[in-house]
């Protein structure tokens, strides 16, 4: 039964192996789900946040995710829009890798709001004037596009393409797939700035506070900059992943060395002006409030100076040349590196614009404030990456993710 469900002209491991890899990664699953049933019918007095902290660990992994799964937004409007016909050999596994990261996004709100039954009430009893409830319209109505865009992969399958209405569905589907393309680019243009604009307004906090374009501070546009820039990168990381755990080639070289070209291209430009709001920000901004560069650092391990030098230059700047440069991008090592790196660089990013924004000391009576999140909270952090690894282990298997599969790997 396994065998027929697998698409035809590829090797897939053995059922009994498959089983066993569901099995560890759902004890992790049921493991994040415990603690999230912990969350809710207890409620919010098993996380460590507070008054001071609010915004915690969970917001930190909504903001990542979100980052991350820019690249299915990015590589659709890349593919669709503007027409680079190669990247139809990954866009599949753009789209799924951005539909775990967006449902993973709301499974996250849906812990930290503490009483999910009442989640309707920020689209029924919208704050008009709150850039968080634009996030939450854009980011349930772009987890819609997400899904119409999965769903042509699954009525893709082996035997559900056998059904003559699931066939012409799916293929009239991907006809207008530019429609949803365009529909996705302009739901996360505005949801990914928003989240950065959050920070950006919040003057009584002067590490994230930004002067701005009308009512948009610079953060609404670096966040945006930021996810088109890094999650093509998270793409080709989770790609490689899926090669090495695999042991097989999915997407050609060509291919993975195009989206590497445009995402160097972007992060490089990303970070000169990352570079150009950092230095007004602490020579004009931070001095009009009071404060000077150094205050925003403590001597603490977790603040310290390092982060600054870490987000920018070393994820930042460093994957940038890298990825701009063909010989880094055609080795192999250089590539992986940079890739991992601008990973990390958006993350820290998001990082500490949810937490450093939260710990710096804003009056003189003030102290930084430490964090650490409970167990609670790193269970229900990892309990989204578990379901992540499990669909893309179950599409791998039984959806034609990558069209070059076949071509790459023929059967002897």
């Amino acid at each position: 039964m396994d065998s027929a469900l697998i698409p035809e002209g590829v090797k897939r491991c053995s059922p009994a192996k498959f089983l066993i890899f569901l099995g560890v990664v759902g004890a992790v699953l049921l493991w994040g789900v415990f603690a999230m049933l912990l969350c809710w019918i207890k409620g919010l007095n098993q996380t460590n946040m507070n008054d001071y902290y609010g915004f915690a660990l969970w917001i930190w992994a909504d903001l990542a995710v979100i980052a991350l799964g820019g690249g299915a937004f990015f590589t659709g409007f890349l593919r669709y829009i503007i027409g680079k016909d190669e990247l139809k050999n990954i866009i599949n596994y753009a789209v799924l890798i951005g539909f775990i990261c967006y449902s993973s996004a709301l499974l996250i709100l849906a812990i930290d709001i503490g009483q999910p039954l009442r989640g309707w009430f920020i689209f029924w009893h919208a704050n008009v004037h709150s850039m968080l409830t634009e996030v939450a319209f854009c980011l349930s109505c772009y987890f819609g596009v997400l899904t119409i865009e999965y769903l042509p992969l699954i009525l893709e399958n082996r035997q559900l393409d056998r059904v003559p209405f699931f066939h012409n569905l799916s293929h009239n589907m991907h006809e207008i797939m530019a429609v949803f393309a365009a529909t996705g680019a302009f739901l996360s243009f505005f949801h990914q700035g928003s989240l950065g604009g959050v920070s950006g307004v919040l003057f009584g906090r002067p590490f994230g506070y930004r002067e701005g374009v009308f009512i948009w501070p610079w953060t609404f546009f670096l966040f945006t900059w930021s996810a088109a820039a890094c999650g093509p990168c998270f793409t080709i990381l989770i790609t490689k992943i899926t090669e090495k755990v695999t042991q097989k080639k999915l997407v050609k070289d060509n291919v993975i060395e195009l989206l590497a070209k445009i995402s160097g291209w972007m992060l490089a430009t990303y970070i000169i002006a990352k570079i150009l709001d950092t230095w007004y920000w602490a020579s004009v901004t931070a001095p009009s409030k009071g404060f000077w560069l150094l205050d925003f650092y403590s001597n603490n391990p977790f603040y310290g100076p390092w982060i600054l030098v870490l987000e920018v230059i070393i994820c930042g700047v460093l994957p940038a040349l890298i990825l701009i440069t063909e010989s880094g991008r055609k080795s192999k090592t250089a590539l992986l590196l940079a890739v991992i790196l601008a990973v990390i660089g958006v993350s820290l990013n998001r990082w500490v614009m949810v937490l450093q924004v939260m710990a710096v000391p804003v009056m003189p009576f003030d102290s930084w404030y430490m964090y650490f999140p409970s167990w609670q909270e790193i269970a229900t952090t990892v309990l989204p990456v578990a379901y992540g690894v499990i669909l893309i282990g179950l599409s791998h298997r039984y959806l034609p993710i990558f069209p070059q599969e076949k071509e790459l790997n023929p059967i002897d």
